[in-house]
């Protein structure tokens, strides 16, 4: 079957895209959503995959221009499907680690073959035999030597003894004295035989264990040497190509990152893989988009059939590069939205202010230069000491900001916040009903080192975090509700709103963990703090404005 695929209902209606997806945060393109229903239909018709596909699976649709003008749709999926990285429908693997007489399996069973040495040697009888002697005679000889302290300590005290009787009686000769000598020194002499008895025993026991796990040292330092040069040579096979027909490996496309080297999977997403089969083929990419097919994992966010940004962590070095030739969409991030918006200011005083962050404003300044909240203020009290922002929120999130005007307000207000002493409570539409009207949620949450800032759940590494929640009202199917988060970690009310053990329903406009809106409907309304310089307990509200959505 052909990799390109045509369209099965007339896209005459819709016009072609005048840039290229920007892969990291994006809305699909009409051609993009009409191709991955074409795919979604064909994953359903795959009986023979729908248990694997009820795990859960990064699908990706790539719409292309032909040399002949014509538009069609490429089709793939993230790491392998059925067991499989080569499927007719779908474009084929950067590189094919499966083909059965290339290099990487040949070594890959060399590998493996170091493995299953490694495991009969432990599994060896007379090695497993030897250690446990070891450990019981170590025992034994422990307690053997102990007795014999005891002995001699027992001895002792008797001749102590014999000794003060003797001379009270006056009766003590050289003769007896000689004895009781002599009896001394055969048991100190008695005790050093015997500790050199046992650490000879047990060194020709340890000695006998040593020549086979000298074996498995070697076989694992060979094992680790052979399995970092053979990633080391996998992922120079990754070549991967740009609009100009550049080509850069891996290894060079991740030398200049924070981990230097390319993580595990990297270049077997679906997005790379797209761009790599249409570049090879003369194809113009036109649009790009990702979905997710069947249940979230089980420490990430992800929802059946919505659409999600590229990975950072894995793709984002590769697609910097692959996109190099194409007119790309710019960055809605670093685009300067509310350089002309008035800051709204809620509270003010001689030490402090509250201001109200529109939704889409950077508390602080990122890597490009987009106005934020923190240059704001700074422009408006040139005179403030000390940093002034005291906390932050998401730059999608709108609402009330505690802004410090001294050092010494600023190092008293941060220090509410980490005593948990400040109040703070949003406001939120859900993307569906929540059944039950108030609750609290406990859910440890962490950053996803691979696709930062997206957080994930994980109940062993993660932080604390405890969110409160009431049910406002409904509407059209939707939830609004008031949070007030306990800890007020990293996308806390993101993550316990849209994760399948919180309330399993994503904030509106959540485009990392639902879906893109024409903004996220989360507000900051409440906050209550003591004031460092009256000692009064402040409330500062300011409602959200989307009650009625």
């Amino acid at each position: 079957m052909d990799k390109l695929h045509y369209f099965t209902n007339s896209i005459s209606p819709l016009p072609l895209p005048e840039k290229f997806t920007y892969p990291f945060h994006y809305t699909p393109h009409p051609l993009c959503v009409a191709a991955a229903e074409e795919v979604q239909l064909y994953l359903a018709a795959r009986k023979e995959w729908q248990e694997e596909l009820r795990k859960g699976k990064m699908f990706g649709v790539l719409v292309v221009r032909t040399g002949e003008g014509k538009v069609g749709y490429l089709a793939a999926f993230s790491g392998i499907l059925a067991g499989r990285n080569r499927h007719a429908y779908f474009v084929p693997p950067v590189y094919d680690v499966q083909e059965p007489d290339g290099f990487f399996r040949i070594e890959e069973e060399q590998i493996s073959a170091i493995n299953k040495q490694i495991e009969e040697l432990q599994g060896d009888a007379r090695y497993r035999n030897c250690k446990q002697r070891l450990a019981d005679e170590t025992i034994l000889a422990g307690q053997v030597l102990d007795e014999m302290r005891e002995q001699m300590k027992a001895a002792k005290e008797e001749r102590d003894r014999l000794r003060s009787t003797a001379m009270q009686a006056s009766v003590e000769t050289h003769d007896r004295t000689s004895l009781l000598i002599r009896e001394s020194q055969f048991q100190k002499a008695e005790l050093k035989r015997q500790k050199q008895y046992w650490k000879n025993f047990l060194a020709s026991l340890q000695a006998e264990i040593e020549v086979y796990e000298t074996e498995i040292e070697r076989l694992r330092t060979e094992r680790k040497t052979r399995s970092a040069a053979l990633q080391q040579w996998l992922f120079k096979q990754f070549r991967m190509l740009n609009a100009r027909g550049e080509e850069r490996d891996l290894c060079d496309l991740f030398k200049d990152t924070v981990q230097k080297m390319p993580p595990a999977g990297a270049g077997e997403c679906a997005a790379p893989k797209l761009l790599q089969y249409a570049y090879r083929n003369g194809w113009q990419p036109l649009a790009m988009a990702e979905f997710w097919w069947g249940d979230s994992p089980k420490n990430e966010i992800r929802r059946h059939g919505y659409y999600y940004p590229a990975c950072k962590g894995k793709c984002e070095p590769i697609l910097k590069h692959m996109l190099q030739g194409l007119q790309v969409e710019e960055n809605p991030l670093e685009t300067d939205v509310h350089r002309d918006t008035e800051l709204e200011i809620v509270y003010e005083d001689e030490w402090l202010l509250v201001v109200n962050k529109p939704a889409g404003m950077l508390s602080v300044p990122g890597k490009s230069d987009v106005d934020s909240i923190y240059q704001r203020v700074r422009r408006m009290y040139p005179e403030a000491t000390g940093p002034m922002i005291v906390h932050r929120l998401d730059m999608a999130t709108s609402g009330l900001m505690l802004i410090a005007k001294t050092k010494e307000v600023h190092q008293s207000l941060q220090a509410q916040f980490k005593d948990r002493k400040v109040c703070k409570q949003y406001a939120a539409w859900l993307d569906g009903i929540v059944e039950e009207e108030e609750g609290y949620i406990e859910l440890p949450l962490r950053p996803d080192p691979e696709d930062r800032p997206r957080q994930v759940v994980d109940m062993v590494h993660g932080k604390p975090a405890g969110t409160l929640y009431d049910v406002l009202h409904y509407n059209s199917g939707r939830t609004l509700i008031s949070f007030l988060p306990i800890e007020g970690r990293t996308h806390q009310l993101r993550v316990h709103s849209a994760h399948p053990l919180g309330l399993n329903t994503p904030i509106v406009g959540d485009e990392l963990y639902g879906k893109k809106a024409d903004r996220l409907y989360l507000h900051a309304e409440y906050l209550g703090f003591v004031h460092p310089v009256s000692d009064v307990y402040m409330e500062v509200e300011k409602e959200s404005g989307f009650d009625d959505l």
